[in-house]
């Protein structure tokens, strides 16, 4: 269920999250070369905003893909939550607080109702997140048909600047981590997370509720997605209801290139976050290249699709090996 360095012959193996990190080192050393103005404050900011918003993206994927699902929703569920947040995040102290209250509440509902449309209604996870994501993105729309809104700049400042050369993001980033990896590696509820991933059938055998852990796996899926939401309105200062399509793609590479397991069960929220960083410095890296601008979304393109190609295989090789002892 969880990731060792044995394998099951016994032999030593890199944990794929110490593989994604030392990636990602080399990635942004690299990064670091080419940047005009280097290792500086102003760059690891920057660098750490545009990650932590894809990590938290690829950690309410992560929660979903986990319990073998998926979520083609979680960019209608960025974009709906940053245009609530648009409405909702301007006044006093009160005000703001309560309305990134009503956020949070607004992605929560929108993860637990793909959670009923998969559980309850047994509606395969893709086709149940697709079309629920185009009502999400529909709403969205209604709600702010052209970008706009006013974001509290207080706010805003507190979340995306630094603390004594810190950058706030990866602060923020490092909480949030430790805060989900203590319950999700040493509570039942965390461990049934794993269970229900590595073989549903075994975790019913069990006696863990699967119907309800699976609902709580897609609720939190759209409790970080209204984070990065969140985010998001805290970068822009506006809402946008066209501004979430890119995320989903994104969020399922970052979960793969973190090691995190198409097929479910094995996986951290730290290696999402890994990915997501990798993923944008990638990005980061082929702007500072001097790469012809029409190009870039290709090799982009080309990179999602190796990586989530690469996850699908891994996922074939796991059932191959479940067929052979059926």
């Amino acid at each position: 269920m969880t990731e060792t360095g044995i394998s099951r012959s016994g032999k030593f193996k890199v944990p794929r999250v110490v593989i994604s990190a030392v990636l990602l080192a080399i990635l942004f050393a690299f990064y670091i070369t080419i940047q005009p103005r280097g290792f500086s404050t102003y760059v690891m900011t920057i660098w750490s905003n545009q990650g932590l918003l894809l990590a938290l993206a690829a950690i309410a994927q992560f929660f979903v893909v986990l319990v073998r699902g998926i979520d083609l929703s979680v960019g209608p569920m960025i974009a709906l939550t940053n245009v609530a947040a648009s409405h909702l995040l301007s006044g006093s102290l009160g005000e703001v607080a309560l309305g990134v209250l009503l956020v949070m509440i607004v992605g929560t509902g929108c993860g637990l109702l793909n959670g009923l449309a998969v559980v309850v209604g047994r509606i395969p996870p893709i086709v149940a997140t697709l079309a629920l994501g185009s009502l999400y993105s529909g709403v969205a729309l209604l709600l702010r048909p052209t970008p706009g809104g006013d974001i509290d700049e207080t706010l805003s400042d507190a979340l995306t600047y630094d603390v004594y050369g810190v950058p706030t993001a990866l602060i923020a980033l490092a909480i949030i981590l430790v805060l989900v990896a203590i319950p999700l590696r040493r509570s039942r509820f965390g461990m049934s997370l794993y269970a229900i991933g590595s073989s549903r059938d075994a975790s019913v055998m069990t006696g863990i509720r699967v119907p309800q852990v699976t609902l709580a796996a897609y609720a939190l899926g759209g409790f970080f997605a209204s984070l990065a939401g969140l985010y998001i309105s805290m970068l822009t200062l506006t809402g946008d209801p066209n501004i979430g399509p890119s995320y989903t793609l994104n969020s399922i590479a970052a979960v793969v290139i973190g090691g995190v397991a198409l097929s479910g069960g094995v996986g951290s929220p730290l290696g999402a976050a890994l990915g997501a960083f990798i993923l944008k410095t990638i990005s980061a890296l082929m702007f500072f290249s001097n790469l012809p601008p029409l190009a870039q979304p290709f090799f982009e393109g080309a990179i999602l699709a190796i990586a989530i190609a690469l996850g699908s295989l891994g996922m074939l090789r796991v059932r191959s090996r479940l067929e052979r002892f059926l």
